[in-house]
């Protein structure tokens, strides 16, 4: 009734509001199925208060497995109410399986080994899909896919003129070719701070496999794309092409720029589609500062490009940003990382790297509080009025490479060497900081102790929230926020740092319950990842996968993850708004290319997805029932 409600409030809208007006199957699990040893749990929505009978039958229609559902009661995140079935029990691979409660039936799936292999290289293969600079080729990416460059040949000056704020930026004296990284989102902007963290995860996942022996993970070979074949993982080549994007957008030494420093009351620009507010003045300083080593913020486009726009066609004059400290730390942070990677893999890329991180580090010390104030309306905004996280990641991250006493004494009187470690994100990279340490025990054995502690603290938090959610999630926020199946999926990789330190079950069975509602374990019903699932991610909002709008171009390759649900902005694009005060946090929601603040995909939600596929292979077994 809820789904049919809101597909009146919505009109006869597209296919994907549609899809969603689909009647949702009163049992909810995993679309893909189970692993063979691991967590097997699903939802009913049921009002009764006693325990119901399941059975679980294989593909002959047989009971194999039987037992009583676990009541919950009603659900705040979804608006039901639920009970658990666990058939973790059940051991024997197969496929065609149906969990039957009273007189509903679940949809048929599977039980097998290794059920996450194709989703890891999938998921990381959306990252090829947004390269930017050369054309995505067929043979790497499928007929279906393959599209000419977008932004061949980006060479380009810092933004100059007013904003609509009313701050006139002047130029700078030279230019910078910026050709290649990755599209960051559904737009076609080239950001530095989502760019840093979306690259450290790929490169954190790389560095914790090969440490613990699994090699195989992102073998050369192991994908298709343009580098295979080279002797180098294909996991490293993907990072690299964003890391030399990145290198790129670094100030050059001796340059001196005209910088607002300071901060200044926030202000977003307008997205989309919406009424513009009025922007507060700029009212700071502007300094002439030694900028040499600082990164440049982003390239994008002045303005919005319209949906669809495939890469090639975009018109709009491209600019370049001004340096701010938070997008200087991100490229101190994952170039420290990339000295450490490519030891002994491409020692002269090491060295680079590093020369790159300790230049920008000694850059941000110089100029700490340049933030994000250029606001021009053409591309996503990532301002970060706080940046001692960034600080101290950069310095674990430098610690950890170089071994010296200047980055840990920064990391001990840092105040995020005692604030309880959160999921990460884009504006909040402390935690990656403290994962690092821990992974490379760089530490000394007090310190080691300190940041494990930390850690399982952490996950023993988030393992508490699952005890309050009807759906069994390691995530229980006041209100579901913009990209928050990423927000889940960075809390599964604290999750699996957990595991890795105490080797307990509960900690993967965390891990999995966040994988198995991005597959359909929701009251909506919906696989957030594309080509996955009996209702997968069709529509997201993206100006090359826009089939909906435009039938001559593809919808998204397998793999892509959604933004999700989100409940704390709903109003910020038309789809949203019509669904504000009409859905619990789960189901604001709607597979809709117009939807930005629902249905985005971006670098930086992949990323995670990648970590957690294939984390969980590689742990498939170790530890689980």
């Amino acid at each position: 009734m809820r789904h049919f409600m809101i597909a009146l409030l919505l009109g006869a809208a597209t296919p994907a509001l549609a899809q969603q007006a689909e009647p949702v199957p009163p049992i909810q699990l995993n679309q893909l199925g189970f692993e063979t040893f691991g967590p097997k749990r699903a939802i009913v929505v049921t009002d009764a208060a006693a325990p119901q009978d399941w059975v679980l039958l294989d593909a002959r229609g047989k009971t194999v497995a039987s037992g009583k559902t676990i009541p919950f009661g009603p659900d705040k995140a979804s608006g039901k109410t639920v009970q658990a079935i666990d058939v973790s029990s059940f051991h024997t691979a197969g496929g065609g399986y149906r969990l039957r409660v009273g007189a509903f039936e679940s949809r048929a799936f599977a039980i097998q080994p290794r059920s996450r292999m194709a989703l890891r290289l999938d998921a990381l293969h959306f990252f090829y899909h947004q390269r930017a600079g050369v054309p995505v080729e067929a043979q790497f990416a499928g007929a279906t896919w393959a599209r000419p460059a977008g932004h061949a040949k980006e060479i380009v000056t810092c933004v100059s003129g007013a904003d609509p704020r009313g701050t006139v930026w002047p130029s700078c004296p030279y230019s910078l070719d910026v050709t290649g990284g990755w599209y960051d989102a559904g737009d076609q902007g080239k950001y530095v701070v989502n760019g840093g963290i979306a690259v450290w995860t790929l490169l954190n996942a790389w560095e914790r496999e090969h440490r613990a022996g699994k090699t195989w993970l992102f073998a050369d070979g192991s994908m298709k794309i343009p580098e295979s074949g080279n002797h180098v993982d294909d996991l490293l080549d993907e990072a690299r092409y964003e890391l030399e994007f990145l290198l790129s957008m670094q100030v050059p030494d001796g340059t001196r720029l005209k910088l607002p420093v300071g901060k200044q009351p926030p202000w977003t620009p307008p997205s989309p589609g919406m009424p513009p507010g009025p922007p507060p003045p700029l009212a700071l300083p502007t300094l002439d500062v030694d900028a040499g080593g600082m990164a440049h913020h982003k390239v994008a486009d002045r303005n919005w490009t319209k949906l669809p726009t495939p890469p090639a066609e975009d018109r709009e004059e491209r600019i370049l940003f001004p340096p701010t400290t938070a997008a200087t730390l991100n490229l101190a942070a994952v170039t420290a990382q990339c000295a450490r990677i490519w030891k002994g893999i491409d020692d002269a890329f090491a060295e680079r790297c590093l020369a790159a991180s300790e230049r920008a580090w000694a850059a941000a010390r110089r100029n700490p509080e340049v933030f994000a104030l250029a606001a021009f309306t053409g591309s996503g905004g990532y301002g970060d009025r706080e940046l001692s996280d960034e600080f101290y990641w950069a310095a674990a991250e430098l610690f950890a490479t170089t071994g010296k006493a200047e980055y840990l004494d920064f990391v001990r009187a840092s105040p995020w060497w005692e604030k309880p470690v959160q999921e990460p994100n884009w504006g909040g990279t402390a935690t990656l900081g403290t994962l690092t340490l821990a992974l490379t025990r760089a530490l000394p054995e007090a310190d080691r102790a300190h940041v494990d502690a930390a850690i399982l603290e952490a996950a023993d938090r988030f393992l508490e929230d699952s005890a309050k959610t009807g759906y069994h999630l390691p995530y229980d926020p006041p209100g579901w926020p913009w990209g928050s199946t990423s927000s889940m999926l960075n809390r599964a990789i604290v999750l699996a740092y957990a595991h890795d330190a105490a080797k307990a079950p509960k900690y993967r069975e965390g891990v999995v319950d966040v994988i198995d509602y991005l597959l359909g374990r929701n009251s909506i019903d919906q696989s957030f990842v594309s080509g996955y699932g009996a209702r997968p991610l069709s529509n997201p909002h993206h100006r090359f996968w826009a089939h909906s709008l435009d039938p001559k171009l593809p919808g998204p390759p397998p793999g892509v993850l959604s933004g999700g649900p989100n409940s704390t902005s709903t109003g910020a694009d038309p789809v949203g708004a019509r669904l504000a005060g009409h859905c619990a946090p789960m189901a604001c929601y709607a597979d809709d290319i117009q939807a930005f603040a629902l249905n985005e995909v971006a670098i930086n939600w992949n990323a995670p997805l990648v970590w957690v596929a294939a984390w969980l292979d590689a742990t498939e077994g170790a530890s689980a029932h």
